[in-house]
């Protein structure tokens, strides 16, 4: 019988449990962030915006469709740690390739079941995100090291490393995709749309992006904090002069506001999930969203003589996306490739399309 592993909380929180996935590993340390998915988590565990974090999965049963690669949002799993009620060990589903349980151990991921993942968000909830340690010696936890704990260059960490291309059947559009820690959805999304991608890295320039001559530029969604990036916000701000017809998705969003002139600010335990509502401002309507961001646009600091909020969460009004006025460019801070509606917000690419025909970018949902 495996010997217990405990994950501790920055506030002195202990919860034990029994591991899973990876064995033997040296002690975890990580961000302690919870998502509310009931399905998904092959989604959660391959998005890179979850980078160097230690997930909580909130609904109480995980892995019972098993590994599906095709579902994979990245090549790999990205969290430092994931954290379960209970993961299921003989997945069923025709699709499967495997369990997850094996998923985990193969990629180095360790993982906690039996903790009480009910109790974990309430805490997280009231306290706010905090970093935590899965150890197999709570006593040794060096709760200075705990507290001290930051996620660096995370951008860098999982970004491409070279350009690469994607051809459509019949290419319509050339768009450049660039790359933060873009998810899978988001390329393929173009595709279906008949748009060429070239996937770059995170540290190309402006005027290298620009060499490629492209039709329209996509911010991809990534991790940590956006404000750490100073050299995208700066090359993003030069680039917006060339005014080519631009989309950002999430961390997208964020980074081209602070290009703009606005500001973020950490939330206090962030919007991690598939049920999200958001309201458009201009038409009333609400779309169920999936998000995962940790980091919100500061409302107050978009200019109105330059942008407007359009989107706004309707649980506690943050900021979901911008309209700019003086760049052909719009950001959500949601998934609309996620498709949580499962199609409620798919038809911001269709807009995406209609700016880079050249035509107005109203939303026709």
């Amino acid at each position: 019988m495996a010997e217990p592993v405990f994950l501790v909380l920055s506030n002195g929180s202990v919860f034990k449990g029994k591991p899973f996935g990876a064995l033997g590993a040296s002690d975890i340390v990580g961000e302690v962030v919870f998502t509310t998915g009931m399905t998904g988590y092959l989604e959660t565990l391959t998005d890179s915006s979850y980078h160097g974090q230690i997930v909580v999965q909130t609904f109480p049963l995980i892995g019972n469709y098993g590994v599906i690669p095709s579902d994979f949002e990245s090549s790999r799993p990205h969290p430092a740690g994931y954290v379960v009620r209970e993961f299921c060990e003989m997945p069923s589903n025709f699709r499967s390739e495997g369990d997850l349980d094996s998923f985990l151990r193969e990629n180095g991921i360790v993982g906690i079941s039996g903790i009480d993942t009910r109790s974990l968000t309430r805490i997280i909830r009231e306290s706010g995100t905090m970093n935590g340690i899965i150890t197999s010696n709570p006593d040794s936890a060096d709760m200075a090291a705990l507290n001290s704990f930051c996620i660096h260059d995370a951008v860098a960490k999982v970004s491409t490393r070279e350009a690469i291309s994607y051809e459509p059947e019949s290419a319509k559009h050339l768009v450049i995709l660039w790359d933060f820690g873009a998810k899978e959805n988001i390329g393929r999304s173009l595709l279906e749309r008949g748009c060429r991608v070239i996937r770059v890295p995170h540290d190309f320039s402006a005027e290298r992006i620009m060499s490629y001559k492209p039709d329209g530029i996509m911010l991809s969604n990534g991790p940590g904090d956006p404000a750490d990036n100073a050299g995208i916000i700066e090359e993003l701000r030069a680039l917006m002069s060339y005014r080519t017809p631009t989309l950002g998705i999430c961390l997208g969003h964020q980074l081209l506001a602070l290009a703009m002139g606005g500001a973020t600010t950490k939330l206090k335990y962030g919007h991690r999930g598939a049920n999200q509502p958001v309201r458009d401002e201009k038409t009333g309507r609400v779309s169920i969203t999936t998000q995962n961001h940790g980091y919100a646009v500061v409302l107050d600091s978009v200019n109105p003589r330059t942008a407007e909020v359009r989107y706004v969460n309707a649980n506690d009004g943050t900021c979901e996306g911008v309209d700019y006025k003086n760049i052909p460019a719009f950001t959500v801070q949601f998934h609309p490739e996620a498709a949580a509606g499962p199609r409620d917000t798919s038809f911001l690419f269709d807009r995406f399309m209609r700016l880079m025909d050249g035509k107005a970018a109203e939303d026709a949902a």
